[in-house]
């Protein structure tokens, strides 16, 4: 069969990759899905339910590795990237920031380079509201014109990817879209991850462990809501634009613990304080009334019935 397009999806076994394959696929019989990923921590080939669809096909690769990563565009003839790889656990960047650089910042060139020369028609960066840095709590949130002020590794990487992307639509003329979206939670996601982490210890009866006074607040999207704007900006973004995804569903640690308590029938006993993390950054918020007035895009899903549906999703 001919595809209209051959999609490359970088990181489609991790979480919000997954998700994306897991919609996507089913729903344009007319592209064809190449899913790699290296599968370290936080991919999981059992995320993936589509794997047996015609449109769709997995490699094991690195993209720290152009040499194998360059075979998948000559074997499937590439036409379009989504970009999601990436190292990404805040934690882990601090205690080994070079794996970080090496990933998300030369994978991602790496990436970029081929899809120049074998002419790509559209690439797709997926970042982070981290990029930004840190707000305080009556600060106007984040537009996409705010400076860049990344505050721990992992979202320098993530800047750094951006920039990348940037300067090749710039200085090449490679057709490139970054968004930047706020805290995904859903289905799929790693354990350690903050809200799989509370949900999995309170269904094991253990006291959750939150970092300082647990005032740290984060704009929260239900992963399913951010990949349906991937979808859209996929096909109807802007050359050179940048968006922002998100839900504002501003919401502090401290209160998903107690609505998380109030789903299980648990007290405050179950709280339990722990040293804060270096550099944390104490609110992330970032407007998204752009998409709302180019496509008319908002997201569908309030922080509790997302947080229900998640809560299902790891007690089974």
């Amino acid at each position: 069969m001919k595809y209209d397009k051959t999609i490359l999806v970088t990181g489609g076994m991790g979480f919000i990759g997954s998700n994306f394959l897991n919609t996507y696929v089913l729903k344009y019989k007319n592209y064809f899905f190449i899913n790699i990923d290296s599968l370290v921590e936080g991919s999981n080939v059992e995320n993936i339910l589509v794997n047996k669809a015609s449109n769709y096909h997995f490699e094991k690769i690195d993209i720290r590795n152009k040499e194998i990563l360059e075979k998948v565009f000559i074997e499937f003839n590439i036409t379009d990237i989504i970009h999601f790889a990436a190292q990404s656990n805040v934690d882990d960047s601090i205690k080994n920031p070079t794996l970080f650089i090496e990933t998300n910042i030369n994978g991602t060139n790496n990436l970029l380079e081929l899809a120049l020369k074998y002419k790509i028609n559209r690439f797709y960066q997926i970042s982070t509201d981290e990029v930004f840095g840190s707000l305080e709590k009556n600060e106007k949130p984040f537009t996409t014109n705010s400076n860049l002020s990344p505050n721990n590794p992992y979202s320098a990487s993530k800047a750094g990817a951006e920039l990348l992307a940037r300067s090749y639509n710039k200085t090449f003329g490679l057709n490139t879209i970054i968004s930047r979206c706020s805290n995904n939670f859903g289905p799929n996601q790693r354990l350690q991850s903050l809200i799989p982490k509370f949900i999995t210890y309170l269904i094991e009866g253990k006291k959750i462990p939150v970092y300082g006074n647990g005032e740290n607040i984060r704009d929260w999207i239900y992963v399913f809501d951010h990949i349906e704007a991937v979808d859209l900006l996929f096909h109807k973004g802007i050359s050179g634009s940048v968006y922002n995804i998100g839900a504002n569903n501003e919401i502090s640690n401290k209160d998903i613990v107690k609505i998380l308590l109030k789903i299980t029938n648990r007290d405050e006993s179950y709280i339990e304080n722990a040293p804060d993390r270096l550099g944390h950054d104490f609110r992330y918020a970032i407007d998204t009334s752009e998409l709302f007035k180019d496509f008319g895009w908002k997201a569908k899903t309030n922080f509790e019935d997302g947080i229900k549906k998640t809560f299902e999703f790891y007690k089974k």
